[in-house]
């Protein structure tokens, strides 16, 4: 039977949303970051660097111009050693290369044209030799400045790209260990509610003294409402017990009675055969609210098959049909899984008379499908009504006419979808499209080796 909600299992977990989100943010802040330094920092820096360059061109060309030439060599020499500077003197047959390539250098090219003069070149090499050139003349005279490039590069790029990387991933590590802290709660959360649903109240309480407050109340309320379950399915058992104790000890000195004193014998077998009807009405509600847990195992489903169906093979109106493969093991529990096969015979037997000849046939059949057994069940009476079949398997209801007697509880069918579903297994009842009513079941297929 499909699932409903594997659709939607398909999706992205929370984990992983929470990761999503948060490496996007730390994306966008970090782009954000970037554009905020550019316009506010490193573009204004540059444009004041090259303001400076100036002002240090316009005090060279300003000492060049007012100095003797035994002072001028001196004046070279201590801009030379102290601050980086070197001048030299522009030739006609000079060759470089101009500085400007970006948007940002064409902008501080055209402020040192601005403040030196239109005359002024700025050049990254000259004659092949890399640098920050600054040409500019003196009346008749041409030299060139050569100053420190970094006073004008960009910062370098794979610096950059290094800090951001870094950046980025300390920062996806910090988003994985905030999504993990959030998702960590809800998955022990979940696994817990799905132990709970199974009838393990006490197996997996959750933590009562985590440092989140929100988390820790959680906690705390969901291992209250699982020990009040807890103790809301002990009552039930106890009550169904103590039913069942007091009930039995009348209905068997009831029996003897009757037996005893009811002279006559079709009257005697109608009454004794009522009272057996309320022994076994009282087995099907002690069925149905069983609390203990099943010790999973794999279990041979041939020889489940043969010891349920022995009680039925010397009655001569029912017949059964076996295709199953002799060495077919699932995952279950077998005193349960006979419980729910006999359950399935018992109401075969009862309702599932052929409308030709009244013998009852029931095929059983199995197959392999996905590492899944899917084991059918199926009679050849005359079925249910559409309206009936959609509350089949509902507690305490009962069939149409067709399939009905006054014979039970109306537990039957709820029995075995519970039993099939705490053995981890599917159960679904439909109308046959050849006639009769089908049960079929999926179990987990397990591989037993030869040898073993």
């Amino acid at each position: 039977m499909a699932d409903p909600h594997a659709e939607r299992r398909t999706g992205l977990s929370l984990f992983w949303r929470t990761f999503a989100l948060l490496a996007l943010l730390i994306f966008c802040s970090a782009l954000a970051w970037l554009q905020l330094l550019r316009t506010q920092e490193y573009e204004p820096r540059m444009l004041r660097n090259a303001h400076q360059i100036a002002s240090v061109v316009n005090l060279t060309r300003t000492a060049l111009k007012h100095s003797d030439a035994i002072a001028r060599v001196s004046l070279l020499k201590t801009l030379a050693d102290e601050e980086d500077v070197n001048i030299s003197t522009r030739e006609p047959q000079d060759t470089f290369e101009p500085f400007g390539q970006s948007a940002l250098e064409i902008q501080i090219v055209q402020e040192l044209v601005k403040s030196l003069g239109k005359s002024t070149i700025v050049a990254r090499s000259v004659n092949g030799n890399a640098g920050l050139w600054v040409g500019f003349d003196i009346e008749r005279d041409s030299y060139w400045l050569l100053m420190d490039p970094e006073r004008l590069n960009p910062l370098n790029g794979s610096t950059w790209l290094v800090w951001l990387l870094m950046a980025t991933a300390l920062s996806l590590v910090g988003a994985a260990v905030i999504a993990r802290l959030i998702n960590q709660p809800l998955r022990q959360l979940s696994f817990a509610a799905s132990r709970v649903r199974e009838g393990n109240f006490h197996a997996t309480p959750l933590d009562e003294d985590v440092p989140t407050n929100e988390i820790r109340a959680v906690n705390i309320g969901f291992n209250r409402m699982a020990e009040r379950l807890a103790s809301i399915e002990q009552e039930r058992a106890l009550m169904l017990a103590g039913i069942s104790h007091d009930l039995r000890t009348p209905l068997a000195r009831l029996r003897l009675e009757t037996e005893l004193s009811v002279p006559d014998e079709q009257a005697r077998d109608y009454m004794a055969a009522d009272i057996a009807q309320l022994d076994a009405i009282i087995d099907k509600f002690l069925d149905y609210a069983r609390p203990e847990n099943l010790k999973m195992e794999p279990v041979l489903l041939t020889q489940v098959i043969s010891s349920c169906v022995a009680p039925f093979l010397n009655r001569t109106n029912f017949e059964v049909n076996i295709d199953v493969a002799a060495d077919l093991f699932v995952q279950a529990e077998q005193v349960e899984l006979s419980r729910v096969l006999s359950n399935l015979l018992e109401n075969a037997r009862r309702y599932g008379q052929s409308p030709s000849d009244g013998i009852t046939r029931v095929d059983l059949v199995a197959r392999v499908h996905d590492g899944w057994v899917l084991f059918r069940v199926r009679d050849h009476g005359p079925g249910v009504s559409e309206e009936t079949l959609k509350h089949l398997t509902q507690p305490f209801y009962r069939g149409d006419a067709a399939r009905t007697e006054a014979t039970g509880a109306g537990l039957g069918l709820a029995i075995v979808e519970r039993s099939v579903q705490r053995m981890g297994g599917t159960f679904s009842v439909f109308n046959n499209t050849n006639g009769g009513l089908m049960a079929l079941m999926k179990f987990k297929q397990v591989h037993i080796p030869e040898n073993s």
